[in-house]
C-alpha cells in the first residue's frame, strides 16, 4: 500500500507522461503536492522506485517511467485520507495486542503473535496497525515480552539475510544496542526496518545493501518500536 503522498505523486507522474510524454519537474511536483522542499519529492520518488512503481532512466533529465500502478489505488488512497485529515500518523501504535498462549501438540506451548501489516526495508513507509491475522510460534523461540510481526517490503536489508516478502518478528521495546536491527519511528510519522548505530549525539539507521544510503538523525527524531527477534520465510 502507498502512502497518500506517494499515491498523489505516482498519479501526477503517470497523468503527465500519458498527456505529454514528459514527467513533471521537481518544482512542479513540489507545488502540486504542497511540499516545502525538493528533498521531500526526492524521498517520495526513491520510495516509489524501490517499491517497483517507477524507474529513473539514466543520463536523461526528468526521465521517469511508470512501471505499474497499484491495484485499487483509489480505494487505498481514500482509506488513508482520514488519518491525514485528523493529523494522526498511521504507524505502529505504542500498545500492541498482548500475546496469547495456548497448549498445542501435547505440552508444547504456542504463542499467537499478531501480524500488523507491512514495513519498508528501503525508504520508510507507514506500517499498518491492522491486526489481520496471528502467527503461531513456539514459546521457546521467543522468550518473555510482547511481540508483533510485520511483512517486509523492499531489499535494503538483503545483506542481513532479510528479503522482500519475509516476515520479521519483533520484540516490543524502546531501547536497542548498537548493531541491533530495529523498527524505528522517524519524526513520529514514518517507520522503517534498519540497523541502528549511535554516533555521539546522533543516530544512524543503516541499510544492509550498498545501494541505499545511511540516514543520520538527531536522537529526538527517532523512537525505537521493536527489536528483531526472528525471521520467517515461505518457499
Amino acid at each position: 500500500m502507498l502512502t497518500h503522498k506517494q499515491y498523489e505523486l505516482l498519479t501526477l507522474i503517470d497523468r503527465r507522461l500519458r498527456a505529454s510524454g514528459v514527467a513533471p519537474s521537481y518544482d512542479e511536483m513540489k507545488e502540486a503536492l504542497g511540499l516545502r522542499s525538493k528533498s521531500g519529492i526526492h524521498r517520495l520518488i526513491t520510495a516509489l522506485e524501490e517499491r517497483g512503481f517507477i524507474r529513473r532512466l539514466p543520463h536523461r533529465a526528468r526521465a521517469l517511467e511508470v512501471l505499474k500502478v497499484p491495484e485499487s489505488a483509489a480505494a487505498a488512497a481514500a482509506a488513508e485520507a482520514p488519518a491525514e485529515r485528523h493529523g494522526g500518523p498511521n504507524v505502529v501504535q505504542g500498545e500492541f495486542p498482548r500475546r496469547r498462549m495456548s497448549e498445542r501438540r501435547g505440552d508444547d506451548a504456542v504463542i499467537d503473535v499478531p501480524v500488523l501489516g507491512r514495513i519498508a526495508a528501503g525508504t520508510p513507509i507507514e506500517a499498518l496497525n491492522e491486526h489481520s491475522r496471528s502467527l503461531p510460534l513456539p514459546s521457546e523461540m521467543l522468550g518473555g515480552g510482547d511481540y508483533y510481526a510485520l511483512q517486509v517490503s523492499g531489499d535494503s536489508m538483503i545483506e542481513a539475510g532479510i528479503q522482500d516478502g519475509d516476515t520479521v518478528v519483533l520484540r516490543r521495546c524502546d531501547t536497542a544496542e548498537n548493531g541491533d536491527i530495529v523498527v524505528a519511528l522517524i519524526d513520529n510519522e514514518e517507520v522503517t526496518l534498519k540497523r541502528l548505530h549511535r554516533k555521539r549525539d546522533s543516530i544512524a539507521l543503516e541499510a544492509a545493501n550498498p545501494r541505499y544510503e545511511t540516514r543520520i538523525f538527531g536522537p529526538d527524531r527517532i523512537r525505537i518500536q521493536g527489536r528483531l527477534t526472528a525471521l520467517l520465510r515461505q518457499y
